[in-house]
């Protein structure tokens, strides 16, 4: 572990060289995390190219001590110092100053620039870029999250009934991956019946399953903060003619956006080859306007599959193919898969098979 964060070290203070930057304010919990090893909150990160310096209170300081890496650990007393004096104390290098421009807060800027007297420069995706190529440790956090759901997903089918209600199945399966090792649960799991299983992002609620209803689950573990982030949709018991037109054209769509994925393919050309098949169904008004994302310590991180984004895959990246249907009044489909970008193509993380009829 040790020379995994000490390798991304070297390799960030290479990034702030090539942008003429003495040091960097890392404000991100997740971006901490990815230098740092320290997993908690209330943190802050100084960055430069001999030091790192986190900052935290009495609450962390010393979780703070036991996972960092290579990190001097301040343990600022909130009530006497303020951010911005605490940073102004530690920095001792004149020059420019990066900072994690999307993670600051106008009350934190203000707090800081009010003291900072060195120049400073917003940064965005420095270390997210870095993010997106995961090494072989991270590859392995993200393998067993992917094992954790596809575990879970199996046992909790066995409780599929009418009468069940969408909360009841959700509580089922957070707690079954938790049972199964995880860290707790990806996203706030997205468990749907019906018509309401349209909702791209519905939240679960008292209905009860009916039989010809729609079950979409969209579900992820976490390990060691890394997340997987599956989705599965069925049918309860016979699908009407509309219903399995709509599977059969999200499942064909998602082969399809699979069959282009390799490292050096532009992330425009998967996401296209998956909606050309959902607008030859018919269903072009009815898709998002997005069939992937990367995946990691973040849920949504680059790289994105989208129409307009010429970003070329790399071995490394773990990505989503998750094209979906969503049509109201009658209900949607999602088929998603975490999925390596190897040197030789790709390697799917989650295994759950892509059955539609539950009996």
């Amino acid at each position: 572990m040790v020379t995994i964060y000490s390798n991304r070290q070297t390799e960030f203070s290479r990034q702030l060289v090539k942008n003429d930057l003495t040091a960097m304010l890392v404000f991100g919990h997740e971006n901490i995390q990815y230098l740092s090893g320290f997993t908690g909150n209330a943190a802050y990160l100084i960055a430069s190219h001999t030091s790192y310096i986190l900052i935290t209170d009495y609450r962390y300081v010393n979780r703070a001590k036991q996972e960092s890496h290579n990190c001097n650990v301040i343990c600022r007393d909130r009530e006497n110092e303020t951010l911005g004096a605490c940073i102004n104390r530690l920095i001792t290098d004149a020059g420019l100053i990066g900072f994690d421009a999307a993670y600051v807060t106008v009350a934190m800027w203000q707090d800081i620039t009010r003291v900072l007297k060195c120049p400073l420069q917003p940064i965005t995706g420095l270390i997210e870029e870095l993010r997106s190529i995961k090494d072989d440790w991270e590859v392995r956090c993200i393998r067993k999250a992917a094992e954790i759901a596809d575990a879970a997903l199996a046992d909790t089918l066995e409780q599929v009934k009418a009468g069940v209600t969408e909360k009841e199945l959700a509580a089922s399966l957070d707690y079954r991956m938790q049972q199964l090792g995880s860290d707790g649960v990806s996203f706030d799991t997205i468990l749907l019946f019906g018509t309401r299983s349209a909702l791209p992002h519905g939240k679960p609620s008292d209905v009860q399953l009916r039989e010809g209803d729609f079950m979409l689950v969209d579900f992820g573990a976490v390990v060691n903060g890394y997340r997987s982030d599956m989705t599965r949709t069925y049918v309860f018991k016979t699908p009407t003619k509309e219903q399995q037109h709509m599977f059969d054209t999200v499942l064909k769509a998602h082969t399809a956006a699979l069959s282009e994925v390799c490292s050096g393919t532009e992330c425009a050309t998967v996401n296209d080859a998956a909606a050309n098949i959902i607008d030859a169904g018919g269903y072009q008004k009815y898709s998002g306007k997005g069939i992937g994302h990367g995946l990691g310590l973040f849920l949504h991180e680059a790289p994105f599959i989208t129409t307009k984004n010429n970003t070329r895959l790399n071995t490394g990246n773990v990505i989503t193919i998750e094209p979906g249907i969503y049509i109201p009044e009658i209900g949607g489909v999602r088929i998603e898969d975490d999925i390596l970008i190897t040197r030789d193509g790709y390697e799917r993380l989650t295994f759950a098979p892509k059955k539609f009829i539950l009996e």
